[in-house]
């Protein structure tokens, strides 16, 4: 997985139960591009995140 400042980190749902997480990156912490991510979720939380194989990157739009 590879992301820059600004690009959206999401997250699909395991179950109906779940929704589909968004958030933007903030900052890189891993070499190249890659994880951990410093994130600002919807509800303006901020995390670090160390995505797994349900989630992807949405670059940002120039």
């Amino acid at each position: 997985m590879h992301a820059s400042v600004g690009d959206r980190l999401v997250v699909e749902a395991h179950t109906d139960s779940q929704r589909r997480r968004e958030a933007e990156v903030l900052e890189v912490r891993g070499q190249d591009g890659g994880p951990p991510y410093l994130v600002r979720w919807e509800d303006g939380h901020e995390s670090l995140a160390f995505p797994g194989p349900d989630a992807h990157v949405v670059p940002a739009q120039s």
